[in-house]
């Protein structure tokens, strides 16, 4: 091995070694945008037939604590000095809303989101599926499909995708549209031509 070639290794050997490669960087712009390629790409499904009640959510999460539901678990998992009672009620902590960088001091000013939203799900494939299944859609904490943000965002976002909404904090684009993606490639969910379009341009800003 030459001098050069064994330097320039050893600088890559030094990169990786000291964590400057970011692995969400990478998930971003290669298997991200790999993964919404193979999506199917459908105009969005009639909503007929679509009730919140069929995607029974906030079940019981024993693995979080005795007593504890999926909303519970999920504001323990992406808060700050979370403490809760013996009913798993949460008594204390701060949220950092991913959406708007805000930060909120009091549980009550939270809401867990369905990062691909229930209604979304219903018009891309949802429909489709038996009720157990979408119970485990609207309870899914293995993947970045609930998370706990400030209610005001949630509730502007809606059932909206991203070619009609996006956090408002961009520095956030490419990890919303990357778990986007994720949720749909898992749950082989659809997306429409402007979804497809505005999930492009947001991984663009990845760096």
């Amino acid at each position: 091995m030459s001098v050069v070639a064994a330097v320039l290794l050893g600088a890559m050997w030094l990169v990786f070694e000291s964590g400057l490669l970011d692995s969400k960087v990478s998930a971003a712009t290669g298997p991200a945008s790999d993964q919404l390629a193979q999506l199917a790409v459908a105009p969005a499904g009639s909503m007929t037939g679509y009730s919140r009640e069929k995607f029974k959510h906030w079940i019981p999460q024993p693995d979080a604590g005795k007593n504890c539901n999926t909303r519970e678990a999920v504001l323990a998992r992406d808060g700050q000095s979370v403490k809760a009672n013996s009913a798993c009620e949460v008594t204390s902590g701060s949220w950092t809303s991913l959406y708007t960088g805000e930060k909120v001091a009091q549980a009550k000013g939270v809401d867990i989101d369905h990062m691909v939203p229930l209604a979304n799900a219903w018009r891309s494939g949802a429909s489709k599926w038996d009720d157990a299944k979408r119970q485990q859609f609207a309870n899914d904490m293995s993947l970045p499909q609930l998370v706990a943000v400030d209610s005001s965002s949630n509730r502007s976002k809606g059932d909206q995708d991203p070619s009609t909404w996006k956090p408002t904090a961009q520095g956030q684009w490419c990890v919303y549209a990357t778990d986007w993606i994720t949720v749909k490639k898992s749950y082989d969910l659809s997306v429409t031509d402007a979804e497809k379009k505005a999930l492009t341009e947001m991984l663009a800003t990845c760096k």
